[in-house]
């Protein structure tokens, strides 16, 4: 039997949690909204958890490209990821 769309319920990140993991990595709102590949306004639709009164959640594309910053991983090309250290130099 099939399951319907609404019975599987998908995790979702607070925008709490979604500040902290900015924190954590030490970015601005600017720098995080370049590395997600959004704009620095919906950061703060996210980190206040609303727009215009409206609850917004947030997607599970990015909920993916948080953990995959996370674990130093900023870009993927289908093949191999590229790691912060490839980038930087660092070893």
């Amino acid at each position: 039997m099939a399951e319907t769309k609404k019975s599987k319920k998908e995790p979702v990140m607070s925008a709490e949690q979604f500040r902290e993991w900015r924190r954590a990595l030490g970015l601005k709102q600017k720098e995080a909204a370049e590395q997600l590949g959004l704009k620095k306004r919906m950061i703060q639709y996210y980190e206040k958890g609303n727009r215009d009164g409206r609850p917004v959640e947030i997607p599970k594309s990015i909920r993916l490209a948080c953990y995959a910053l996370s674990n130093g991983i900023r870009d993927f090309d289908g093949r191999s990821p590229t790691h912060s250290t490839e980038e930087t130099g660092a070893g």
